[in-house]
This record gives C-alpha cells, structure tokens and sequence, in this order.
C-alpha cells in the first residue's frame, strides 16, 4: 500500500544569476517572453549517467536534480547530494530540489522535448551563458520539503529507504518539474531591474519590498483552490500509485505509460 508524505509546499525562487546580471557587470537579465515554457528533469530516469564536472549540458541537467537531508533537530549533521534518494531518516525533512535552466536562445518560447531552447549556467547555480543560448534568464529554484520523519517508527536502514515518487521512483532521479510563463512580461521585467536594490530590502529578496510588485496576503491566496483535473484518489491508503505509474526500479530509464497501455 501506498500513503502520501506530508510536505510544506513548494517554494519558487527567482534568483538573479549569471555574468548576464547586472550586479555581474552584464546587461541585465530578461523576463520569460509570453507562451515561454520549460522543463528540468526527467522523470523516466533511474541512474547517474555522468560523472560530476564535466561541465557538459547534460551533466548539468543531471546535477540539477538535488536534495539535502535536514538533521539540524538532532546533533546529526545535515548531508546533501545530487539524484537519487538518501538512505537515512530525516529529522527535520528530507528536502528536493530543482534547479532550471537560466539560459535562452532568444527565439523559441518551447521546444519539442521543453528543453532544447533553453540551457543551464556553466556552473549550474551561476557562471556563463553558451553562445548558442547568449540571452539570460532569471534562474528559478524549487524547493520541496518533505516530513518523512513522521514515518520513522515504521522503517529502519537496514530495511531500505521505503519512499517513492509518484512517478513510481524508488531511486529518486526521477525528480523533475515544469515551469509555464503566467507573467505579465512587464511587470516582471520592471522587477528584475529596479527589485535587487543595494538600497532596499529587496537585495535581501523581500518581495513586499519590491514596488512593481501586488501581494495578495497568504490566507487569501488559500482560498483560491483549483478543482481536480482527473478524478481519482491521490490521498489516504492507497493501493496503488496516482496517475499509471508502477513500480519501475531501474538501472535503465523507466518506461512512460498512458491509459491506453497501463499495467493491470
């Protein structure tokens, strides 16, 4: 049987990176132009395929896929890495992370496979843009935490990590997400010249702080709720994973199903 991990939300940040910054010495960032659309990661893999440093695209896409173990409620130190799955209790939230690329083509808004167009810094969280995609991009950052510590008294090590993704990932490299431009572009582009300001609050990322900015308070935006797209059950004990999604451990990349062709 299958259960849901409680977690604290997703976190979006929009970080200003890059020799294109400004604060860099470079001309400045650009926002996400109208129908722009992205994707970091890949949610068929189940294995490392790179060696770190190599400084490639796909090693950086690869990388991208990150977590951090958060002990700091106990006197065991916090440890991080990059794809798959820890192999310790948490204690204070095992953590996933996403980074996406911060480098455009300054032409197509998609591509056929959400990642072509764009492409990530040299050194993944900062550094330079390759000549094939010069114009750069505010870098966003996910952050998901996760409470698997609420599950500790059911597992021990020896026992194996027990969590998966609903991607049916009980390795961890499948860890991926999209991101849509919703953005009035200028508003956006307002703020990413005149929100990183050594003067104000907003060079400490405070969003308040940031003039072009309307924030709607956070019990407001609760009761703002999207109803369900596909009916079926994704909470409580369930007896299998949400969406067609078995089970599939890997090495090799994981095969994506549909209705049409689900494993019964």
């Amino acid at each position: 049987m299958f259960e849901p991990v409680p977690n604290g939300g997703l976190l979006a940040y929009y970080q200003n990176r890059g020799s294109q910054d400004k604060a860099n010495g470079g001309p400045g960032l650009k926002a996400f132009p109208p129908g722009f659309r992205m994707i970091s990661g890949n949610p068929t893999l189940r294995s490392k395929k790179y060696a770190d440093g190599l400084g490639t695209q796909a090693e950086l896409a690869e990388r991208a896929i990150a977590w951090a173990c958060l002990r700091y409620t106990t006197s065991n130190p916090d440890y991080y890495g990059t794809g798959g799955f820890p192999h310790t209790d948490c204690e204070a939230g095992f953590q996933s992370r996403i980074h996406f690329p911060a480098c455009w083509d300054g032409k197509n808004v998609d591509s056929t496979d959400h990642k072509s167009h764009v492409a990530f810094l040299s050194i993944l969280d900062n550094g330079s843009c390759p000549p094939t995609h010069p114009v750069g991009l505010m870098k966003l950052f996910y952050e998901i935490t996760w409470d698997i510590h609420n599950f500790a008294g059911r597992w021990k090590e020896s026992d194996g990590w027990p969590f998966v993704y609903a991607t049916g990932d009980p390795t961890g490299y499948s860890l991926h997400a999209d991101f849509q431009n919703g953005w009035d572009v200028t508003v956006l582009q307002e703020a990413i010249d005149e929100c990183n300001n050594p003067n104000d609050q907003t060079i400490n990322g405070v969003v308040d702080a940031c003039k072009r900015f309307t924030v709607i308070p956070a019990a407001t935006a609760k009761t703002c709720q999207l109803s369900a797209v596909v009916n079926e059950p994704v909470s409580g004990s369930l007896s299998k994973l949400p969406g067609c999604n078995p089970i599939q451990t890997g090495p090799g990349d994981a095969t994506l199903y549909t209705d049409q062709n689900c494993p019964k």
